[in-house]
């Protein structure tokens, strides 16, 4: 449990900080494996076209167990993505109907028992952590709640990173909105000044021009400062 906690302080650090993503969550299958006892941990998110994609795993089987679940289209990762619950205790010795090609597949690599969290924001599910064990282990209430903040854990860090990845796109398109407009506002000058205007009316003729032309408005403010600029220099 003292690995968990400091993992946990771990993951806050890394919030606050620069991390990278891919390897988080290869060390949270490590640390999910190590506190629940599993042989193998893999963790799998939903694409934006709601394709599943293998993200990490602790071992060669987790990953072989995912993309397994992949290829076969079903699975308790399936279930967990699109249901939105755990699926906890799952016996694969007695799951062939449930997953037909899935369970015989997870059987004749030595695994025995299944379980599968959802990573979820509120209703929308991004992602499933899946733990397999080569006994018929059971988890206890409190295990599960244990691996469920794991998965919240991940879901948080995935979420983070794309909030981060969306803040710096808004801040670029502020950014290149304010100096379009330093740019619109100094062509506003000229244009007033060379014309004897003023400079709402400048603005007008500017807008007027963009629109008349279907030309980006700060594209037509350089072009007038370009032009102003190369009457000035010849005068």
């Amino acid at each position: 449990m003292s690995d968990l906690s400091e993992f946990f302080v771990e993951v806050a650090d890394a919030l606050v900080d620069d991390y990278d993503l891919v390897d988080f969550l290869h060390e949270l299958t490590e640390k999910a494996a190590a506190v629940s006892g599993a042989s193998a941990v893999g963790l799998v998110l939903a694409d934006h076209r709601d394709q599943v994609r293998f993200m990490a795993a602790n071992s060669e089987s987790g990953e072989l167990l995912e993309l397994f679940q992949i290829q076969a289209e079903e699975g308790p990762c399936r279930d967990c993505l699109v249901t939105g619950e755990p699926v906890v205790n799952a016996d694969l010795a007695h799951a062939g109907d449930r997953w037909p090609r899935f369970a015989p597949q997870a059987r004749a690599l030595g695994f025995q028992s299944v379980h599968a969290f959802p990573m979820r924001l509120r209703s929308t599910v991004i992602g499933a952590l899946n733990l397999f064990g080569t006994e018929d282990a059971k988890f206890e209430a409190d295990e599960v709640r244990v691996v469920q903040a794991l998965a919240d854990v991940a879901t948080i860090a995935i979420l983070h990173e794309r909030n981060l990845v969306q803040a710096e796109f808004i801040t670029e398109q502020l950014q290149g909105a304010l100096n379009s407009r330093v740019i619109i506002e100094q062509a506003k000058g000229a244009l007033s000044h060379a014309d004897a205007i003023s400079t709402s009316e400048a603005f007008d003729l500017l807008r007027s021009r963009a629109r008349s032309t279907r030309t980006p408005l700060v594209a037509v403010a350089r072009g007038v400062l370009a032009d102003l600029e190369q009457v000035g220099g010849s005068a």
